[in-house]
């Protein structure tokens, strides 16, 4: 107990520390010791061991900086991989979790992945996508809606109008307020106000059992005008395209969590964390806002590929992935897709065969261009409409109408409209549609279905249940997303 221990022969030769310490000295952590200051002093502990101890915790389950700090002073693996430096206390790894790893932990990530790449584990051919929701660390009920704060904005609106207006009948000015510049007209009416009270020199006054003047009174609501609609384009501006955000965490929207312990459909601060698994490896990271999927593929893609600085051959992604938009760029990049169509398992279905009023069962001429129904009619194309996505995709959309649908002996079955059948066909989205059908039917296809159901969702499996992950400690998306990508 005098002399000092030598941990070396403590800790066995096949130890995961071992291995871990192996793989991360091999790394190149020049981004990282950028984030520190060349000047002032130096770091308690040097950053590249503070990255290995931080790691090693994650592995372990370790997740809270006093946990951490803790596990240093106890652990004789993490005293191994300190290398003699004293234990950091809490503050320092929270510190350095904070405000020096973010802007490396990515690079780092990347690093490993190129490593994995160069001895063979994986090969940049198969990458199996999925998403899943985790709870962000904000308050559950701190939410801000954009259509309650829309509608209270048009509210606001009308009272500054009829404000305004009384002005102008007192004053016999000429102001005006419009929504696009609100904040200037606002603020060109208060100056307004202010050099007539310069120039009446009327003190304005304050307390019980003070008469304010008709022009304290108009300074003072438009004063509140101002300083909320300051607020709502603050606000507005969070939003960035979503329909809510958390006081607690702006950057956490509120959508559906599949563990929902109250069973109401209660909609919980969160991030939708997308992964691309290959050989059982995490090869892609990506943190996003958005509650769907569809909109989140091809940014996780280019994020992916500008990183690894290669192109993955297949993609495979469960229906969330579907759209026209997604299916048109990996065509562009010349990728196979793999994407179980959203109506894949209906088609399977002996009441959807039997169904008459579904367009894969009616005949289609492609050289007429006209669909023709179970009664023998044709469906002509009458129009041309033109859709635009949340992403700004606009798609080309035929609307076909039957030539005649009176005295039809089978229209009840067929449509609920008065008139004439009509249908809605985006050409180009069918016939995409058709293609990953026919990928994923085949006998690779069927493979690699079946394998995306192992990998991807095997690696969310250790990610929530073998690492007991299901909340994030951190708040705010960099911080989120320093955090994930220490599991991954």
């Amino acid at each position: 107990l005098v002399l000092p221990l030598n941990l070396e022969m403590l800790i066995p030769e096949d130890d995961s520390v071992r291995l871990l310490s192996l793989i991360l000295e091999g790394l190149n952590y020049e981004k990282l010791y950028k984030a520190y200051s060349s000047t002032g002093r130096k770091p308690a502990v040097e950053p590249k061991i503070m990255f290995k101890v931080l790691t090693y915790a994650y592995m372990n389950n370790i997740y809270s900086s006093r946990k951490i700090e803790s596990a240093c002073r106890r652990d004789i693996n993490f005293m191994w991989l300190l290398a003699g430096n004293p234990a950091p206390d809490h503050s320092t790894i929270a510190r350095f979790r904070k405000d020096y790893l973010p802007d490396a932990v990515e690079d780092l990530f990347y690093q490993m992945v190129q490593h994995l790449h160069a001895i063979g584990e994986v090969k940049f051919e198969n990458i199996f996508i999925d998403g899943t929701k985790i709870e962000a660390n904000a308050n559950r009920y701190t939410f801000v809606w954009e259509k309650t704060v829309q509608k209270n904005e048009a509210k606001m609106f009308e009272k500054i109008q009829t404000c305004i207006e009384e002005i102008n009948q007192t004053y016999g000015t000429q102001l005006t307020v419009t929504k696009e510049t609100l904040i200037k007209d606002l603020a060109s009416a208060l100056s307004y106000l202010e050099e007539k009270r310069q120039q009446e020199q009327i003190e304005f006054v304050h307390g019980i059992g003070k008469r304010k003047t008709v022009l304290q009174k108009f300074t003072e609501e438009l004063q509140i005008f101002y300083e909320r609609q300051e607020k709502y384009n603050a606000i507005n501006q969070l939003f960035e395209g979503r329909n809510s955000y958390s006081k607690t965490d702006p950057d956490a929207t509120f959508m559906h969590m599949k563990d929902d312990h109250m069973k109401n459909a209660q909609l919980k601060p969160g991030y939708n964390v997308q992964i691309g698994v290959e050989s059982e490896y995490i090869t892609g990271v990506g943190i996003f806002q958005d509650r769907s999927d569809i909109t989140t593929l091809i940014p996780f893609l280019d994020h992916v590929e500008a990183n690894i600085k290669a192109r993955y051959q297949n993609i495979i992604a469960d229906s969330g992935y579907e759209s026209e938009e997604n299916y048109l760029y990996l065509e562009e990049k010349e990728q196979t897709y793999y994407i179980k169509p959203q109506s894949y398992d209906k088609w399977k279905k002996k009441s959807f065969k039997n169904d008459i009023s579904k367009r894969e069962n009616m005949t289609y001429d492609p050289e007429k261009d006209e669909y023709t129904c179970h009664n023998g009619k044709q469906l002509k194309p009458v129009a041309i409409k033109h859709k635009k996505s949340a992403t700004g995709y606009q798609s080309e959309v035929t609307v076909y109408e039957c030539e005649d649908c009176q005295d039809c002996p089978y229209k009840a079955k067929c449509t609920k409209a008065k008139g004439n059948r009509r249908m809605e066909v985006s050409k180009k989205f069918a016939e995409k549609r058709q293609i990953s059908y026919e990928n994923i039917i085949s006998e690779k296809g069927i493979l690699l279905r079946m394998n995306r159901s192992i990998q991807v969702e095997g690696a969310f499996g250790v990610l929530k249940n073998d690492y007991n992950f299901n909340r994030f400690l951190t708040r705010g998306k960099n911080n989120v997303k320093t955090e994930f990508i220490l599991l991954c």
